[in-house]
């Protein structure tokens, strides 16, 4: 899923070119290869799909080409996770029926713009999710175990083992204030919720229409125009009025078969500047600095990240925000991120 306009990271990322598309954490590779990278020891490359936003189609296609373009899918609209999901679902049974195959799919959804620091662990838990469902109806979320009381991310409530390290999931919790985080974190029973499902097709389609009709309603009629010359007219009408609701809302919390497996692989999804500078290589002085000459002096606990400037001297600043791109600069403190949707207004 690569939808997201990333609004938290003015102006490094807009809704013209929004984070997953951007190297973020100065690696060298942007977000969404890197999600492609850990994906592909598990699933060949014409076996990828994206769904992205109409506008950031060919940003995909430059930065995985060798992904095939008909897998590249555009959202007319932004609908929410739940018609996003079952837009690629439909069009991959359309894909198998066209090719009278036989294949039962089994599907891994995640979105392209989070970081995994330990890959290998992160295939290890993915490759037994996909054993547990394979075959059956059930649904895993893979549950990241929690390094600390954090506010920012949804919960879920592991429940009883159902099997190797699968746990049935009892409950999907809010974000918590931090009073709720630490008792769930004391707990040792909740893991965060990141976001990364796995299904079978026949599953997740049947999910859809128990407990999400509409939107399945609308996918019936669409699919009937994959692959003919109609299909993006017939897309472009049909996508929008799908129901608005995320994937947890409209399954997840409402199936009685959902299960997870926690996780401990160095999971972010790099939702803020400060997580940022937690995941990323920093100096001396605790600072990560992502540019090609940047020059830091008396500076501690700042994430400076500069796209087109070619000489920046920063000087004195302590737990500060520095990014600059196409001409618009940010100095935020790090402890005032939160306002930075406001700033740009």
């Amino acid at each position: 899923m690569a939808g997201g306009i990333g609004s938290r990271f003015w102006p490094m990322s807009t809704p013209e070119f929004p984070k997953q598309f951007i190297d973020v954490l100065g690696t060298g590779r942007t977000m969404i290869q890197m999600t492609y990278d850990r994906l592909l020891p598990i699933c060949p490359a014409e076996n990828i799909w994206v769904v992205t936003g109409a506008a950031y189609v060919d940003f995909v296609h430059e930065q995985l080409p060798d992904i095939p373009y008909g897998n590249i899918l555009s959202e007319p609209a932004a609908r929410n996770t739940a018609p996003c999901i079952a837009y690629a679902c439909w069009k991959i049974r359309r894909r198998l029926q066209l090719l009278a195959s036989e294949a039962q799919a089994n599907i891994i959804v995640c979105p392209s713009d989070a970081l995994v620091i330990d890959e290998v662990a992160y295939r290890r838990v993915l490759r037994e999710a996909l054993d547990f469902t394979s075959g059956s109806d059930a649904i895993v979320t893979v549950g990241i175990t929690p390094s600390r009381p954090e506010t920012g991310y949804g919960y879920i409530h592991a429940g009883e083992k159902a099997g190797g390290k699968v746990l049935k999931v009892r409950a999907f919790k809010e974000k918590p204030d931090l009073e709720t985080a630490k008792a769930y974190l004391a707990d040792g029973g909740y893991l965060w919720n990141a976001g990364i499902f796995v299904w079978t097709l026949t599953t997740i389609m049947a999910s859809l229409r128990q407990h999400a009709p509409q939107i399945a309603g609308v996918m019936d009629m669409m699919e009937s125009a994959f692959y003919t010359p109609d299909e993006q007219k017939v897309t472009e009408k049909l996508f929008p009025t799908c129901e608005k609701i995320s994937i947890d809302y409209a399954v997840m919390e409402k199936s009685s078969s959902i299960y997870t497996i926690p996780g401990s692989f160095g999971w972010s999804d790099v939702g803020t500047w400060g997580s940022v500078l937690q995941n990323s290589v920093k100096d001396a002085g605790g600072n990560a600095v992502v540019g090609e000459d940047v020059d830091l002096y008396d500076c501690e606990g700042c994430v400076v990240h500069i796209g087109d400037l070619k000489k920046v001297v920063i000087e004195g600043l302590e737990g500060y925000i520095v990014a600059e791109k196409n001409g618009k600069l940010l100095v935020c403190r790090l402890s005032s991120e939160q306002k930075i949707r406001d700033f740009k207004k």
